[in-house]
């Protein structure tokens, strides 16, 4: 099948096309022929090595988190999912390769494609709803009338965050530029804080949670805009050794993430307030419940621009140079 792969990390122009093997299919397996699949910035850390000290990946790897496709093979101990079904998934971190013609995903990975949506716009959907999901819902525990803060609300993660939190209740306030003020309104922020002209610190106080996508001096001022008791779950910060434990990794790495995020957690202890970094899994469960919410119209995929297959290099390098103006950017498969 034809790919777009890296055979070594740190090397911007290493992700080639090339052919690989056609994936084997378990008991449990869906074989699935891709239609698209969309390009997050973890594709980018995984292809500079950011994450090979935990996430030990053999070489060549193929990229790609996110799917769109159709169903064409299932595994003997498959109950849920049929030859011909549409679907949409974000594989488990051990199996990715998305940027491919087929791939093999656990059941218990897959979800039904929303029917509202076509396969690039679904595509956009699972790693980012997925993630949004697990900040809000399963982490913070959103409840109608908090106020939660999405940084940058106009990018993959934020116009899905920004959606769920205020399908959940919350009051949302985000920050965006002055260009895509006027986006994440519409997207359902009550309070949009323009970055270019505000500090966010100076102008919000008192917030329930903030879903942080930026790291750095953002995710310190972050902890100063939650009142006590409020939580910062970030996907840009230090590591912890929470997730160390999730990720089943030796006392040593725990050791180490632990240390990294020591500051960050004696900041956010000082204000009486915590820290928490967040490492999507996948989950075909959490995408049926985040379904129904996209096909009422609750949650809409912002495209910002789609790529035929063979530009898949040039659809990553697109949005490492920050062209993407809102949301994500997606590879068409066919």
């Amino acid at each position: 099948m034809k790919t777009f792969m890296i055979e070594r990390y740190g090397d911007r122009a290493g992700v080639r096309a090339g052919e690989m093997p056609d994936p084997q299919v378990g008991v449990d397996d869906v074989l699935v022929r891709i239609h698209a699949a969309s390009v997050n910035p973890l594709d980018l850390k995984l292809r500079d090595g950011q994450f090979k000290a935990f996430l030990p990946y053999r070489l060549p790897l193929i990229l790609g988190n996110d799917l769109a496709g159709v169903v064409v093979q299932v595994g003997p101990a498959v109950t849920r999912f049929a030859v011909g079904d549409e679907i949409y998934a974000r594989p488990d971190k051990d199996r990715i390769g998305t940027f491919a013609e087929l791939i093999a995903v656990h059941q218990d990975d897959v979800a039904i494609k929303p029917a509202t949506l076509t396969m690039e716009e679904a595509a956009s959907l699972p790693l980012v709803a997925l993630t949004a999901w697990q900040a809000l819902v399963e982490r913070a525990r959103v409840q109608p009338g908090q106020k939660v803060l999405i940084h940058g609300g106009a990018g993959g993660l934020g116009s899905i965050a920004v959606q769920l939190a205020k399908a959940l209740g919350a009051q949302v306030a985000t920050t965006a530029s002055t260009a895509k003020v006027d986006l994440v309104k519409e997207l359902g922020a009550d309070v949009v804080v323009d970055y270019r002209t505000q500090d966010f610190e100076t102008v919000l106080d008192g917030y329930d949670v903030v879903l942080d996508s930026l790291g750095g001096e953002t995710l310190k001022k972050s902890l100063r805009v939650l009142k006590p008791g409020g939580k910062a779950i970030s996907v840009a910060g230090p590591p912890d050794a929470a997730f160390a434990r999730e990720l089943g990794t030796n006392a040593i790495l725990r050791i180490v993430m632990s240390a990294l995020s020591w500051k960050t957690r004696r900041r956010a202890k000082r204000r009486s307030v915590t820290y928490s970094f967040l490492f999507m899994k996948a989950s075909g469960d959490q995408l049926r419940e985040l379904t129904p919410l996209i096909d009422a119209g609750k949650i809409r995929p912002v495209v910002d621009r789609v790529f035929p297959f063979d530009q898949t290099r040039q659809a990553m390098e697109y949005v490492e140079k920050g062209r993407v103006k809102a949301g994500k950017v997606v590879v068409a498969m066919t």
